[in-house]
């Protein structure tokens, strides 16, 4: 009786353990101006997860009602895109708070084992028009991150040379907030500049070569200081161009206002919602973290996150499985910090 007792005893710790242990969250900051595309992509990268990746049997879902209903809102939106005069617009208005995007990650039919937690901001907090205050919220967004995920709305800086670039991608600002975030850096980051929007520019090789040049010119002083004696060796920095809704290509440009509209077209009337490489972003950041766990860093702000890979074997060969899936040709580019992604030498 005393040993059935016992081993009733064990099993029940065993279960409260289980349950009361805390998932461990992975933070992002989502970085770009309004409308750029930043809640286009992560819906795109929820929405084909499973039928991109599926077989690594990882599995993605919402954590919470609020990302629930705007994810789907958003897929709603892309979904409906019809006609010869598409303006793709949106984005988190100038007057709302900063909000969150919460994903959990595990594998099929098992508890999560990582929450991405995604963190957005209104445009506004990075315009010419922000306080103090607002900038100071990004640039601690930033700093507390392991990644920064960089939309960039293609069409503006592709086409009529990049005439509205700086207003709207804003460069300058961006590498004026990753100085302040970054000063005395002690700790790997990854910085994943994602162009959006792209479906025109990566149709053949010569065209996404030329997407990754004017990537590299218009962000040549960011790449610069990312290059840098002091970051070269703690920065990791990617290009992953998606193409946000697949069967949308950009179609011309019309002043309306004196103010730029930007206007999109499918090729296809009958072609449907169907992005491609939204998962890119999601394998390089965890490629940069599982990377960091085989080398045994230490790491603050991720150290917890780490030890998931030492105490989840299952959920560390799906994410191995997974991360083998990185693109490096076609417009995609590992820019510097290649040691910080190489798993078995690759």
């Amino acid at each position: 009786m005393m040993q059935i007792f016992q081993w009733i005893k064990r099993m029940l710790s065993r279960i409260f353990q289980g349950k009361s242990e805390p998932i461990q969250t992975l933070k992002i900051t989502m970085l770009g101006s309004s409308g750029v595309g930043k809640t286009s992509l992560l819906s795109a990268m929820y929405d084909q997860f499973d039928q991109v990746i599926g077989k690594t049997n990882l599995q993605i879902k919402p954590n919470d009602d609020p990302t629930r209903v705007i994810i789907d809102q958003r897929l709603q939106e892309l979904k409906s895109l019809v006609g010869n005069t598409i303006k793709v617009t949106g984005g988190v208005p100038r007057d709302t708070k900063s909000c969150s995007f919460l994903f959990d990650l595990g594998k099929i039919a098992r508890s999560p084992s990582l929450r991405l937690h995604f963190q957005d901001y209104p445009g506004g907090y990075i315009d010419s028009q922000a306080t103090s205050e607002q900038i100071k919220t990004v640039e601690n967004f930033i700093r507390e991150s392991a990644a920064v995920l960089i939309a960039i709305d293609t069409p503006m800086m592709m086409e009529m040379k990049g005439k509205w670039h700086d207003r709207f991608n804003q460069p300058t600002r961006i590498r004026n907030l990753f100085k302040q975030a970054y000063e005395n850096l002690d700790t790997p980051r990854l910085v994943i500049l994602a162009p959006v929007k792209c479906e025109k520019y990566v149709q053949n090789d010569k065209d996404a070569n030329e997407l990754l040049a004017n990537i590299r010119e218009k962000y040549a002083t960011l790449l610069d200081y990312f290059g840098s004696d002091e970051l070269l060796p703690k920065v990791a920095v990617v290009v992953t161009p998606i193409q946000t809704v697949g069967s949308v290509f950009f179609s011309r440009v019309e002043m309306q206002d004196d103010e730029p509209c930007f206007y999109f077209v499918k090729r296809d009337p009958d072609s449907f919602y169907q992005p491609k490489d939204s998962e890119q972003p999601l394998c390089y950041l965890l490629r940069f973290i599982l990377r960091l766990h085989l080398e045994k860093r230490r790491v603050p702000i991720i150290n917890s996150i780490l030890n998931i890979f030492g105490k989840d074997v299952a959920f560390k060969e799906a994410v191995l499985d997974f991360t083998g899936n990185c693109k490096s040709t076609g417009g995609f580019a590992v820019i510097q910090g290649a040691n910080l992604l190489r798993i078995d030498g690759k």
